[in-house]
């Protein structure tokens, strides 16, 4: 196989592994790689760098950095740049028809479900805040659309009971990085065929948001522990207690016989946990921070501050008057 001249759009550590599958292939010729501007991070707020631009600082790869690349300017860089093909992994923005005609064999993106479920910005973390066993990872053909192009292939993995969302992205994301170095050559030399999605089948799922981590305990212990770690590490689950925010990163559901309401603690100790009353069921608490504390287990937490048998967390009806 001949060497093509490749760009590289990716921006957050899930396009990490497929940028070095590329960089290590050897068969490339990366031109460039397309990254979103550095951003406030920190209680400092310093400008700081993306994952994938610090890699491919890193390995000596030209970065392109754009606030919106469907501008003249960014067009522009990218038809200078000549690219026989482009490759995006969660890099952010959405390409434009102009964009998407420059490489010669199109734009394939490594996206983070199995089509045609799960378009959007946050695939993994919905496959877990819905319950689900199973997700996944594609090689798509980028169009206008969103998520909507033809697939190449994809891969599957079970999701462990436990798992959170950011435990699954590292996953999925290495699976996504071998799926592509599988692929591209392939398709490149024109020995796959594109495989249409379903429409009638699809789902999307919009963006996370802080307001989704707040807690109904109404809802059942199964649904409850899919949210927490389904927006573990972001945008964190959480419930009030004593006035303050107490995050929940770690949960599983049990079966519970107390008649206690929803949101009570019915049980508080080093050696046996925590544990919510739920709509149904109760919630063992496993992993928290409790309001000015540090992220721990919760059985050490409650070796130092005990939280007493009883306790109402949530929202009372005098606080959401």
């Amino acid at each position: 196989m001949k060497n093509y001249r490749l760009v590289f759009m990716g921006t957050p550590e899930f396009a990490v592994p497929s940028l070095k599958a590329l960089t290590d292939d050897g068969r490339y010729d990366i031109v460039g790689v397309v990254t979103q501007p550095d951003r406030p991070a920190g209680r400092g707020k310093k400008l700081t760098a993306c994952p994938v631009k610090l890699f491919a600082q890193a390995r000596g790869l030209p970065v392109y950095q754009f606030e919106r690349l469907r501008k003249p300017e960014g067009v522009a860089q990218l038809k200078a740049l000549a690219p026989d093909v482009v490759i995006t992994a969660a890099f952010g923005q959405i390409l434009t028809q102009e964009l998407l005609d420059i490489p010669r064999y199109g734009t394939l993106n490594v996206h983070a479900s199995l089509l045609p479920r799960h378009r959007g910005s946050a695939p993994i973390n919905w496959c877990i805040l819905m319950g689900e066993q199973e997700a996944g990872v594609t090689i798509m053909r980028t169009d206008v659309g969103l998520d909507t192009g033809d697939m190449l292939r994809s891969a599957a993995t079970l999701i462990g009971e436990l798992e959170t969302a950011g435990e699954l992205i590292d996953r999925i994301s290495v699976l996504g990085a071998g799926l592509l170095a599988e692929t591209l050559p392939d398709y490149l030399e024109g020995k796959i065929d594109l495989i249409p999605q379903d429409n009638d089948a699809a789902t999307y799922e919009p963006m996370l948001d802080k307001t989704m981590g707040e807690i109904d305990w109404n809802r059942p212990a199964s649904e409850i522990a899919c949210k927490v770690r389904g927006l573990n590490p972001w945008p964190c689950a959480y419930t009030d207690m004593d006035g303050g925010r107490l995050k929940l990163y770690l949960a599983r559901a049990v079966e519970c016989d107390s008649s206690a309401a929803p949101g009570t603690v019915v049980a508080s100790s080093p050696k046996k946990g925590l544990f919510v009353r739920c709509g149904e069921g109760a919630l063992e608490v496993l992993e928290l921070q409790a309001p000015g504390g540090k992220r721990m287990a919760a059985k050490a937490y409650l070796m130092g501050k005990g939280i007493a048998v009883g306790t109402i967390l949530g929202r009372t009806t005098t606080d959401e008057a």
